[in-house]
């Protein structure tokens, strides 16, 4: 009983990574009692819009044609989007005494993070919502300033209508924590260690979560080459669903997805 088998089965890891999600539900679900999420509703959305005029209608039709969202829908998407811009200039701190609040051009982190959490329910450890928002596209190199309309929508493409390949690429960018195209023991090793210490009655849970590293990296280097490219990460999902949000949630569930959809679409032809 003490020797360790050579290989596990994924039936095996299946099991055991079902153990991680029950981890990970557990602080999921502590997390939602402290942010007291409340469900979207047009009595709580902001009347105000932002001022100033909307996008030239060539960028309606570029992302009808790059996203999956119907004219319609980016209709609707926009018009929230003007909203929550609305709030974060609301909420934004002074650029100094005495001064009005700096003007913010797009919807910023805190907006951001409340869009994820009240919205598409993603209750997830920090570390994974603050990757999340660094690998939406901002600025022209990336991770620059705020949310621009045009980005919001091809992100939330993704979250919602992407295929298996789009949303894998999400994962594992969400999972790279440096973004060198590999994720690594170490980052697996601070991923998984982010969610596990937020369990009670866990004093030092680092042996326990290197066990776990070594038995995702088991399944996800499929190159067997101490970490994880971006094909070894689509490979191994292909071969196991299971493990696409294994270092935590980053994507909303299909539940979630399902009912923003609608609710943009029944807006839409009110």
């Amino acid at each position: 009983m003490a020797s360790k088998p050579q290989a596990l089965s994924i039936s095996a890891t299946t099991m055991a990574l079902k153990g991680v999600r029950i981890f990970l539900n557990a602080g999921r679900a502590a997390a939602e009692r402290r942010v007291h999420i409340a469900p979207v509703s047009k009595e709580k959305r902001p009347k105000s819009v932002v001022p100033g005029s909307r996008p030239p209608q060539k960028v309606f039709d570029s992302l009808v044609k790059s996203t999956r969202f119907n004219k319609n829908e980016l209709e609707a998407l926009f018009v929230m989007y003007k909203k929550l811009v609305t709030a974060a200039q609301s909420t934004a701190p002074p650029a100094a005494i005495g001064q009005p609040a700096a003007k913010v051009d797009g919807i910023d982190q805190g907006t951001f993070r409340d869009v994820m959490h009240n919205t598409f329910d993603l209750v997830t450890e920090e570390t994974i919502l603050e990757r999340v928002w660094v690998t939406w596209e901002r600025g022209p190199n990336g991770g620059e300033g705020a949310l621009k309309f045009e980005a919001w929508v091809r992100g939330l493409s993704i979250l919602l209508k992407g295929t298996d390949e789009e949303r894998t690429a999400h994962c594992f960018a969400v999972y790279d924590l440096n973004s060198d195209g590999f994720i690594t023991r170490d980052e697996m090793f601070l991923l998984l260690k982010n969610a596990l210490l937020k369990q009670p009655g866990d004093e030092d849970p680092d042996e326990g979560v290197r066990d776990l590293v070594e038995l995702v990296l088991k399944k996800l280097d499929v190159d067997k080459d101490g970490s994880v490219s971006l094909d070894d990460y689509r490979q191994a999902v292909e071969q196991e669903p299971l493990l696409l949000e294994a270092f935590g949630q980053c994507l909303p569930t299909r539940r979630q997805a399902t009912a923003f959809l609608k609710t943009l679409n029944t807006n839409n032809k009110s």
